[in-house]
């Protein structure tokens, strides 16, 4: 067997791979002897049925299947022991006089080769390191819910601005009937607050749902209706109390700080305002570190240049599928995924320069870590090594779990590089004007 490369340009070649009948005839024959001890043939006792019958019969098969395995395993040792970094898969080009009948066949691939280019993490135009800060003004609404959430509910007979409605929601034509609680400090229409306001158990009050919360969960909430329903929604609502509370805030005391953090972890509320904020930027440190990797990834992207062996791709996507594509299809499937294969690229060239892999052990240690984390949700502080170990093997053994969890690590690993290594000036800012700046 003969196998060459013909370099068409930087990014395409060609291989050809010459088998001759010295290569696959052995094989063939085997194969073939094995039919013969086997078959059942009418006629003939088991084992005695003439070679030539059986070639008649199966040789050609054998023959094809045999030649393809050669080809494919040859093929697939000639990429690697010649270290060839090929995008999807060789391709074989059509041959019109090609014929099973000769003794020596040739066969041809196209090659799509992966660029080469380097990539530099300290682009000229910094990215935007958000550091998000819990203000006092956060943390001062925070304390109000935790207050409102555990205090008591006073029951009322009248309603006032302050209170909290429960009742049921009725509209036949729109299909709305659902029952549900409406604190009045949430509701933007004035002329719902004045209809509500004073009413009392059993009284029915018409509301329009145009503008009557500024934002749409809050109504799909009250209505029992999906987001994309309640949009632009603007009907009549006919809303029957049933019931009417008033929320007494409770007291920042010893005992409310022991339910939420455990005995004598906070004593006071300035403690309890010091670890709101300690919690709070942790839970912020997150999304400002997801932030940047999502803005890392699109600046490096941006910058970094290099060519695609697009008409061998379009061409490789437009025939691997399971449906062959036209070549319009094909065409619109690469501009979808171009993006994506630059930064497979881009990203391999960040780990190889940059000595970065996974190792199972640090993968072990990182899921048992995701495992403590999860079980510490649920009251149990200090499982045994043991424990984790088994529940780390249990997770690990599903696929795509383990395909997750590395994902994960690798995100982290690359993270760490990011803050080290690129061009990045620190913004600070409060959460509200971080989701301002970030979803508009």
């Amino acid at each position: 067997m003969n196998i060459t490369k013909e370099q068409i340009d930087e990014l395409n070649a060609i291989v050809k791979v010459a088998i001759t009948k010295e290569d696959y005839q052995d094989r063939v024959e085997n194969i073939l002897k094995d039919y013969r001890k086997q078959a059942n043939i009418p006629g003939f006792r088991k084992g005695q049925v003439p070679m030539g019958l059986i070639k008649k019969q199966y040789g050609k098969a054998v023959l094809v299947d045999e030649v393809n395995k050669l080809l494919q395993d040859n093929l697939n040792k000639y990429l690697t022991e010649e270290k060839l970094d090929v995008l999807g898969n060789p391709l074989p080009k059509q041959q019109d006089n090609f014929n099973w009948d000769s003794e020596e066949f040739a066969f041809e691939f196209e090659l799509g080769l992966a660029p080469e280019f380097e990539v530099e993490l300290k682009t000229k135009k910094p990215v935007t390191h958000y550091k998000i800060v819990a203000d006092q003004k956060m943390v001062d609404e925070q304390v109000e819910r935790i207050r409102k959430q555990y205090g008591k509910l006073i029951s009322k007979e009248e309603v006032g601005k302050e209170d909290e409605v429960r009742g049921t929601f009725k509209n036949e034509e729109a299909e709305i009937d659902n029952n549900a609680t409406l604190e009045l400090k949430k509701i933007s229409d004035k002329k719902a607050i004045s209809a509500l306001t004073g009413k009392k158990v059993g009284d029915t009050v018409t509301l329009s749902t145009k503008g009557l919360f500024k934002e749409d969960y809050l109504l799909a909430g009250a209505l029992g209706l999906s987001n994309d329903k309640v949009e632009n929604l603007d009907v009549k609502v006919d809303f029957t109390i049933e019931e009417i509370n008033e929320r007494q805030p409770a007291e920042l005391n010893q005992e409310l700080f022991d339910k939420l953090f455990g005995e004598g972890k906070v004593s006071s509320q300035k403690e309890l305002e010091e670890r709101i904020k300690e919690d709070s930027e942790k839970q912020f440190e997150q999304q400002a570190d997801q932030k940047l990797l999502n803005d890392v990834t699109e600046r490096l992207i941006e910058t970094t240049e290099f060519d695609l062996p697009a008409e061998f791709l379009k061409k490789w996507i437009q025939t691997t599928g399971e449906k062959e594509l036209s070549i319009e299809q094909a065409q619109e499937e690469y501009e979808k995924s171009e993006k994506g294969l630059r930064y497979q690229l881009i990203e391999g060239k960040i780990l190889k320069d940059h000595n970065i892999e996974l190792q199972f052990e640090e993968l072990k240690d990182f899921t048992k870590g995701f495992i403590k984390d999860q079980m510490a949700q649920y009251g149990q502080m200090n499982p045994e090594e043991e424990e984790l170990d088994r529940i780390a093997a249990r997770v690990l053994s599903n696929q795509d779990e383990a395909k997750r969890l590395s994902e994960q690590l690798m995100s982290e690993k690359l993270l760490a590089l990011y803050k080290e290594k690129a061009n990045l000036k620190t913004k600070e800012v409060n959460y509200e004007d971080f989701v301002k700046e970030v979803y508009g």
